[in-house]
């Protein structure tokens, strides 16, 4: 069995709207919408919990029955912060599915996954128990501890950027956190599923993604991708 815990929690204050950001208009209609419409539409999807906070429950079941997301979708309460949103997106999903269960965690305001990146991140579970997608560096990376000279720069080669899915065995992902949060210093530096994984020494797989998978954050992000899905449709989807 495969699911989706897509977390849209956030407030969306970097985007300066009166709505949070997953419930922006893009490219005719909310971009939770499309995020959503990512898993209704994969064959290999079993079901999809949503994480978002309480007063929007109503305004999600409205969406989801508006387009047509028909597979089962259980809602669960956004926490304090992404982590704890995330927890509890992979506590209402075992309280529904068996541990072996596949879960992909997504951003709900990550709109635009190709479909076979989404089977790659389920045969990559199947195989190896993680898979975290993945775009190539297209410039240097540098890291800086004082934000003023560089500290250190690997080489682009060695260089990626870790988006979602990241995908997991739901019985491993939750304990993973479960680790995490009996720390003192609990989520503190924890980005993303990746970074709790590589935290407490979990292997990680890596597989490929696409171009314009990005996490909306800011107004530019809107506008990118509404061009991207555009010129994908009047390319008959083959960008």
């Amino acid at each position: 069995m495969n699911i989706a815990v897509v977390f849209a929690g956030g407030v969306g204050a970097r985007m300066g709207a009166s709505v949070p950001k997953q419930f922006l208009e893009l490219d005719g209609k909310p971009v939770l919408a499309h995020t959503l419409g990512l898993f209704q539409d994969h064959p290999l999807i079993d079901g999809i919990v949503l994480v978002v906070a309480p007063e929007y429950f109503d305004d999600c079941r409205a969406l989801a029955a508006k387009y047509g997301i028909a597979k089962p979708l259980t809602l669960a309460e956004s926490g304090e912060s992404a982590q704890d949103s995330i927890y509890s997106g992979l506590k209402a999903a075992a309280a529904k599915y068996p541990p072996e269960t596949a879960v992909l965690l997504h951003d709900g305001v990550r709109p635009y996954v190709l479909p076979e990146v989404i089977t790659a991140n389920i045969e990559a579970v199947a195989k190896f128990g993680s898979a975290v997608t993945y775009t190539p560096c297209y410039e240097t990376i540098v890291l800086s501890k004082d934000g003023e000279t560089i500290s250190a720069m690997p080489y682009r080669r060695e260089s990626y950027t870790a988006q979602a899915p990241q995908s997991f065995r739901l019985g491993d992902i939750l304990a993973a956190h479960e680790r995490i949060r009996a720390r003192p210093e609990g989520y503190t530096d924890m980005v993303d599923q990746a970074t709790i994984c590589w935290t407490l020494g979990i292997p990680i797989h890596l597989v490929p993604g696409n171009r314009g998978n990005v996490k909306i954050t800011t107004p530019e992000d809107i506008i990118s991708l509404d061009a991207l899905l555009k010129a994908r449709a009047a390319k008959g989807g083959s960008l």
